[in-house]
């Protein structure tokens, strides 16, 4: 891991209380500099050496952020992923030791936020987690009357049987509840503020990722694919050549 001294300030505490990371990662040295790294900028650093182990420390702890290596012994990250997704929707950051394609794939498709390829620059590690809990924080303000039918309160959002609640930050369809992870739902709120309008990927990147540099929009091409998933596959529209847009009616 190598480091970089403009990262920002050394300090990430919520209040009282400094964000919480569980690291999984199975190669000693490589658990013990990111460790010390996210450390340095104030973060509380919990590891585990394995997927079983790390399975086990994200049920017994309370963490607000999770870096899970993709090549694991005796639970994969893929497959702690995968476990994970069916609890809760913490954000997952996964870290390759490859730029394989198929490994960042796999990674999205089981339901990470994003991604990192090892070496890892501090700098980069540390604004991608800030850039996740800045999603998992993020409240909308909600402006102007909803996009929907009339009648209904200005904070929900409706789109045919979805529901979006921008001050509850809930989204029902036909009546029950999503459960959306902090990426998924940013993104939905990115779509719902601009009903019926084309967004880039690129858009979204910036948005949503909150990449200020070239990101790689295949984070973008899977988190939909999951959203779809979940909220119904016709309500958002791929526009070939251009990017997405949400269905009103």
């Amino acid at each position: 891991m190598t480091s970089n001294a403009q990262v920002g300030s050394v300090s990430e505490a919520r209040g009282p209380d400094p964000v919480s990371v569980l690291v999984v990662e199975d190669d000693t040295t490589i658990r013990r500099a990111v460790q010390l790294a996210l450390e340095r900028y104030g973060y509380r650093v919990d590891v585990a050496a394995d997927g079983l182990s790390g399975l086990e420390a994200f049920r017994a702890g309370a963490y607000d952020l999770l870096i899970l290596d993709v090549m694991l012994p005796e639970l994969d990250g893929i497959g702690l992923c995968h476990r994970i997704r069916e609890e809760s929707p913490v954000p997952v950051l996964m870290m390759s030791a490859r730029g394989d394609a198929l490994d960042v794939v796999a990674g999205l498709e089981a339901g990470a936020d994003d991604y990192v390829i090892k070496p890892v620059d501090t700098a980069v590690m540390v604004a991608r987690i800030r850039a996740l809990l800045r999603r998992a924080t993020f409240r909308p303000e909600t402006e102007g009357p909803a996009a929907g039918r009339p009648g209904r309160a200005d904070h929900i959002l409706v789109f045919g049987d979805l529901s979006v609640d921008t001050l509850g930050m809930e989204v029902r369809r036909a009546g029950e509840t999503v459960s959306l992870t902090p990426t998924e739902l940013r993104l939905l709120l990115e779509f719902a503020a601009a009903p019926g309008s084309v967004l880039d990927r690129r858009r979204l990147l910036r948005e949503v990722w909150d990449y200020g540099w070239e990101g790689d929009t295949r984070v973008v091409d899977l988190c939909v694919l999951r959203l779809r998933k979940k909220i119904g596959g016709g309500r958002i529209e791929t526009v070939r050549g251009f990017g997405y847009k949400l269905v009103r009616g």
